[in-house]
């Protein structure tokens, strides 16, 4: 046998469309929209503050979600090797521990760019990057019970940008109404994370993360989903009227009640109809947050 024989081959360096399949930019969404809520719902933003919020946008989206997809898929390779054996890391797209690597690297450039909008923004960054880490990554890896898991997603992906976003328009920390809102809409994310759950159930349950559907059953837990995300969106119309927004809070109560009409369809088939509420539903749940924001503004 040769020497290069024994030396064992170095993992090629996957191409950049695994390194971007990896970073899941159909996931961005989320957080950009409630960035831009939040920044939204902060009111006139001036001049100087315009650059602040378009880094905030990249900050939310590519850099700290795209982290944290990236940290998802490397702790939860061999739970996907049997729910998805497709997935970049699994199917070897993403060859020894690239997958790791892009998950370091883009967790420290998102702190770097935090570091550039202020002190209020990068703490919050810090947090949700910590979040993102727990979620998945041992001894904590918070995914291993849904409710904390999915608690810890629905306060980063919703909460946590609105709030920061605030932050950075404003150039201070936002009011009360702003955290009330943004807490809100993240407690209904819950929700929103479970119904992603379905699709995973078996593999799930046979590696021993208890998500929400297999610790309730599937037609329990789609009524969960579909009710924990209803109810914050009932507050804030109750809110809304309140402060005197009487036409916004009827328009995000109408989005809320089509939520709850096609609560039974998907109670009915679960696994078959997660995808289709997950559509509908969380349409309706974030036009009902930028119809908030906007009314909110000062």
């Amino acid at each position: 046998m040769s020497v290069a024989q024994t030396i064992p081959a170095r993992p090629r360096a996957p191409t950049p469309g695994a390194v971007l399949a990896l970073l899941k930019p159909v996931t961005w969404f989320p957080p950009m929209w409630a960035y831009a809520c939040g920044a939204i719902s902060a009111g006139q933003i001036t001049s100087d503050r315009w650059f602040a919020v378009a880094l905030g946008v990249l900050l939310a989206g590519p850099l700290l979600c795209g982290a944290s997809q990236a940290v998802n898929d490397w702790f939860d390779r061999h739970v996907d090797a049997i729910n998805e054996p497709d997935r970049v890391i699994p199917s070897g797209r993403m060859p020894g521990r690239w997958g790791l690597g892009v998950a370091i690297v883009s967790s420290v450039l998102s702190m770097v760019v935090a570091a550039f909008l202020g002190t209020t923004v990068f703490v919050a960054a810090a947090i949700g990057l910590a979040l993102a880490w727990a979620y998945s990554a041992p001894p904590f890896r918070l995914k291993r019970n849904g409710w904390w898991g999915n608690a810890a997603c629905g306060f980063s992906y919703e909460t946590l940008p609105w709030i920061t976003a605030a932050a950075a328009a404003l150039g201070t920390v936002p009011d009360m109404g702003i955290f009330t809102v943004a807490i809100l809409y993240g407690l209904g994310a819950l929700g929103i994370m479970t119904l992603n759950d379905f699709k995973s159930m078996e593999g799930d349950a046979r590696m021993g993360i208890a998500s929400l559907p297999v610790q309730m059953g599937a037609r329990n837990a789609a009524l969960f989903a579909g009710l924990v995300m209803i109810a914050p969106q009932a507050v804030v119309v109750a809110l809304l009227a309140g402060w005197s927004h009487v036409f916004s809070a009827v328009a995000v109560g109408l989005l809320a009640l089509a939520q709850a009409v096609a609560l039974p369809r998907l109670v009915a088939d679960p696994k078959g109809k997660a995808v289709w509420y997950s559509a509908l539903g969380v349409g309706l749940y974030v036009t009902g947050m930028m119809i908030t924001a906007f009314a909110i503004r000062p």
